[in-house]
This record gives structure tokens, C-alpha cells and sequence, in this order.
């Protein structure tokens, strides 16, 4: 059934801001959501249709909500994969594949992916306990991650010398050679049914130096024409050699000697994505749609250089949220806050986030500068 007729049901594994913001274009096509998320305070739940609460990763949870829908995807990886393949079994669209996300949820099995269809990527040593960390200590300053269970920093750490070994993991995962790094960027990528693709102008994760924390990202990313077609490549045959539907965020380093590597992946809507809902012909929330509704995908082109600052929670600070200066930064000609509706702040938690948009990509970087010194969330 034509996905612009209410007949047509997509159900969505998780229910944070990702989700949020994917409803929000699901509108404009008429398309009905309902979400599974544990949390009755979930950011999606005043906007889904139909809003389930249950475990993302209990199997019984995730298939009698599939059971309800044509199309499943997700909006985050933690979710039970075995499921989704019975669903999928039973003749439900399921997009991303569910062994595709199964591989992305293990950082060692995405590694070897990498290097079994010589995806660029860092050299590696899998390791299943603290013992063979420790008897890998001639491969100083390493980074370690855990196979499973990492997010947003969690499950990775560097060890730089002898006395970090105390802290190494003591779980199964791998060893990474520490990258001389020059940028981080990222690229999102999506691909439908037909194997069609398209591609949006490569981001640029800027660090603060002081706490080595993502400050801002900025779109177009700051590299060189061939870096940029070297990146485009690999996300081609990336996407590819998964023959993956849906939106993709691929993160890469690239060197100081000019090389491409990919780090990991991610197979939903990312955070180095929000911009394009403001500075994209599509956002990746309508290509996502349009992927994994076997529509045509929509132009990717950006319209305008673009920022996005995190509103994150401030040290300090846990309870019910206030959003500082808000009305300030709203006189700001190009700057377009999204708040996630989530009713509790604690430190470091993604609360929200500002799209600066401006055609001078001087005026840009000075906005940013702006909107940073004023943004704050704090609590009550």
C-alpha cells in the first residue's frame, strides 16, 4: 500500500529525540507511527500514534509490538535482533536488516567487516579480558573498546602507558593503534531497496582542546576535494557491500598524513545530522523515511554552511530543566534551537540542540561563539 494512505503503519524501536524529530517528517507524509520505548517519559510519546512502553531488547517486547506494523526500523541499536528476524521471517519490511544491525551492535565484528571487504579502518587486536590487555602492552598508546554495550564514550577508553593498565576493561573487545588524527568527520549516507543513493555534505566534528569534547559540528566539513572523494567512496561501498536501507552515519578519522579510516558506524539518524533539517533540501529524517518506504530519495543538497551546538546538561545540575537564554538566542538571525521535551536535565544529558545557519562561514563561526556563550540547561 502506498505509504501516503493511512493503511500504511511503521513502528519505531526507540523512542528518544532521534525519534522525535523522524515523527515530525513522518507527518508531512501522512504515515502512521507508533514507537516502543521503557520509558513512559520518552520524548516521542505525546507525538506516536500508538506508543508502546516495554524493553528494547526483550524478545516477547519486540515482537508482539512488530506484530502491529508493515515496516520496523530503529532509532537506536540496542534492540533484540532475533526478533526483528522473526518478524521479518513472517513477511514484515525490516530496515535496517537485523543482521546488519546485529553486526554494528559488536565494535569487533564491525572491524571485521572492515577488513574482510577492505573498508579503510585502524589496525586492531581483539581481546577477551583484562589479562590480554595487558599482555598486548608493547602496543602503547592504544585505545581500548568493548565489544558490546558502548555509547556516546561508553566502553572506550585510550591507554597511554603502563600505569592506565589498572583501568583497562575487563571484558571482551579490541585494542586499536592510537590514530595521529587531523579531523574527525562524519558522513550520512542512505540507500533504498533499488540500491539508489545519496549522500549529504561531509561534517566536521570540532573538539574543544581543553576537555577533548565534541564543541560544535560544521557542515561542509573542512578537508580537501580528494579527501572528500575518498570519503564519498568508502561510504559508497560501505553501503553497498551491506546493501543497507535506511540513513547511515559513518564516522572516519582523517590523518595527519592525509588517509581516511572509518571508526564505527551507526544505522539510524545521528546527531551529526540534525542540521540538515534547516540547512538540506531532505533532512536525514525525511531520506530515512523515503529509504525504508522504498520511495525515491530525496536531493541531499545543502543549501547553506551550517553549525550545530549540543544543549547539553550543566554541571551541577539535575532535576527539572530550564533552558537559559533562550529568547536571546532567538534574535539571532539563522539560529534555530530544537528542544527534545525531556522533562529532567542531568549533567552531560543531550537536552537539545541549535542549528546556526549563515551563507558567510566567517558570520557562521561567530554565531557559534555566540550561541555557546549563551546556552545553558540547567535545573530548577
Amino acid at each position: 500500500m502506498h505509504p501516503f494512505y493511512r493503511g500504511l503503519k511503521l513502528g519505531i524501536l526507540g523512542g528518544g529525540q532521534l525519534g522525535r524529530m523522524l515523527i515530525q517528517s513522518a507527518v508531512d507524509f501522512n504515515v502512521h507511527i507508533g514507537i516502543l520505548d521503557p520509558s513512559a517519559e520518552a520524548p516521542c510519546k505525546p507525538y506516536a500514534h500508538e506508543f508502546t512502553q516495554g524493553s528494547l531488547t526483550d524478545y516477547d517486547t519486540v515482537y508482539a509490538f512488530g506484530k502491529n506494523y508493515d515496516v520496523l526500523s530503529i532509532e537506536i541499536e540496542n534492540v533484540n535482533t532475533e526478533a526483528l528476524e522473526a518478524l521479518q521471517a513472517e513477511g514484515k519490511q525490516v530496515y535496517p536488516d537485523p543482521k546488519t544491525i546485529r553486526m554494528i551492535q559488536n565494535k569487533v565484528k564491525q572491524k571485521q567487516f572492515y577488513e574482510k571487504h577492505n573498508i579503510p579502518t585502524s589496525a586492531f587486536y581483539t581481546v577477551e579480558n583484562k589479562e590480554d590487555v595487558i599482555s598486548h602492552a608493547a602496543l602503547f598508546p592504544m585505545v581500548q573498546k568493548t565489544a558490546e554495550a558502548g555509547y556516546d564514550g561508553r566502553g572506550v577508553q585510550i591507554l597511554r602507558s603502563e600505569a592506565d593498565l589498572d583501568k583497562a576493561f575487563d571484558a571482551p573487545g579490541m585494542l586499536e593503534e592510537l590514530v595521529d588524527i587531523d579531523k574527525e568527520i562524519a558522513v550520512l549516507a542512505a540507500r533504498n531497496p533499488k540500491g539508489e543513493m545519496a549522500i549529504f555534505s561531509l561534517v566536521e566534528m570540532v573538539f574543544d582542546p581543553v576537555h577533548n569534547l565534541v564543541d560544535y559540528l560544521l557542515a561542509p566539513a573542512r578537508i580537501t576535494e580528494s579527501q572528500k572523494e575518498k570519503a564519498l567512496q568508502i561510504s559508497r561501498d560501505l553501503l553497498s557491500r551491506l546493501s543497507y536501507v535506511g540513513i547511515m552515519a559513518i564516522e572516519m578519522f582523517v590523518t595527519k598524513s592525509g588517509e581516511i579510516l572509518v571508526n564505527e558506524v551507526a544505522p539510524r539518524p545521528h546527531n551529526s545530522g540534525h542540521h540538515t533539517i534547516r540547512a538540506c533540501m531532505t533532512s536525514q529524517y525525511e531520506q530515512h523515511l523515503r529509504a525504508i518506504l522504498g520511495l525515491p530519495l530525496g536531493n541531499p543538497e545543502q543549501i547553506c554552511p551550517a553549525a550545530m551546538v549540543n544543549m547539553l546538561g550543566a554541571a551541577g545540575h539535575q532535576g527539572p530543566a530550564i533552558y537559559k537564554n533562550i529568547d536571546q538566542i532567538l534574535k539571532i538571525p539563522g539560529v534555530f534551537p530544537h528542544i527534545y521535551g525531556k522533562a529532567m536535565t542531568k549533567p552531560q544529558r543531550k537536552m537539545g540542540h541549535i542549528t546556526i545557519l549563515d551563507k558567510n562561514k566567517e558570520l557562521l563561526l561567530e554565531k557559534i561563539e555566540m550561541v555557546k556563550g549563551l546556552i545553558d540547561v540547567v535545573s530548577e
